[in-house]
């Protein structure tokens, strides 16, 4: 794949649920394994495997499998940690998720669940507007968590209290969540106008209009946007979104190389796109290039 770019610019990608036939709903390592060779052969250089809501028991047992991967990587783009989305999102605002398996937040699940790898997880989402969603917050900043809003209905006014109580980004900024409006501008107008809070953006050109990009790019600083691929598996994976059989997003189908190279396509500066998606995840996850190498 010819990119108008270097690949070697240290692409990390936070927020990856699978490639060609693999995902993250697996318990086998290998799953995990091939999905950082695939994206490692597609220019990435670190991700996130990000975890689907699920039963107590399943999320686990994907969260064992992404460990075991870390464990014993040896090639492909780098394991750098998990992320969680969800399970405490609103059912209202599930997107392609299956809502079954949502949950209200609870610290009591929150610990049941990620016993044993405080250590690796870096983000989770969850829904700040759920009773109890703003202790939750803290309890996940507590444990060391970047925390994420997103599947949510939240609005302006709870985006605020969120950020207050320790949120520092948004997931998929505009999608599976409440829209802008004039009076009530809620989590995507949050997304936007806040200074401080980082978004998350799918450059697929279909899950976000190439005028809703260049509004955000335009308003946004350019220090606290992260291009994500919000890659999926789907026997369409490399070539675009992937969808259902009704036409319903599920996911991107991209790895972020072109995500980066739609960017550039589309009048982004190539400079500014590759911060989106090298500079800024590294600085927001706190590593440098020397945590991408893969020497064991």
């Amino acid at each position: 794949m010819a990119y108008p770019f270097k690949t070697s610019n240290h692409l990390v990608d936070i927020h990856v649920h699978g490639a060609s036939t693999y995902d993250t709903q697996t318990r086998r390592k290998d799953d995990i394994l091939h999905i950082a060779h695939i994206l490692g052969d597609r220019g990435t250089a670190g991700f996130l495997p990000t975890v689907y809501p699920g039963s107590l028991d399943t999320m686990r047992e994907n969260m064992g499998a992404i460990r075991r991967a870390m464990e014993t990587q040896q090639n492909g783009a780098k394991i750098l940690g998990m992320y969680l989305e969800g399970p405490f999102l609103n059912p209202e605002r599930a997107g392609s998720l299956d809502a079954t398996h949502f949950q209200e937040p609870s610290a009591e699940l929150l610990n049941k669940l990620v016993d044993g790898f405080e250590d690796i997880i870096k983000i989770i989402t969850l829904a700040p507007e759920l009773p109890g969603g703003m202790a939750l917050i803290d309890a996940c900043r507590k444990k060391g968590f970047r925390v994420h809003l997103g599947h949510s209905d939240a609005t302006f006014e709870q985006a605020e209290e969120a950020k207050r109580a320790g949120a520092t980004g948004i997931t998929h900024v505009f999608n599976a969540m409440r829209g802008f409006h004039h009076r009530e501008p809620g989590l995507s107008g949050f997304g936007l106008m806040d200074e401080d809070i980082y978004v998350e953006v799918i450059a697929d050109m279909a899950h976000v209009h190439p005028q809703s990009l260049k509004m955000l790019f335009d308003m946004k600083s350019a220090d606290k946007i992260l291009l994500i691929s919000d890659s999926i598996k789907g026997k369409n994976w490399g070539n675009g979104p992937i969808r259902d059989s009704e036409g319903m997003l599920l996911g991107s189908g991209i790895p972020l190389a072109d995500a980066v190279k739609n960017l550039i396509q589309h009048g982004v500066p190539q400079d500014r796109a590759i911060q989106f998606s090298s500079k800024n995840p590294m600085k927001y996850l706190g590593i440098n290039p020397r945590d991408l190498d893969l020497r064991v």
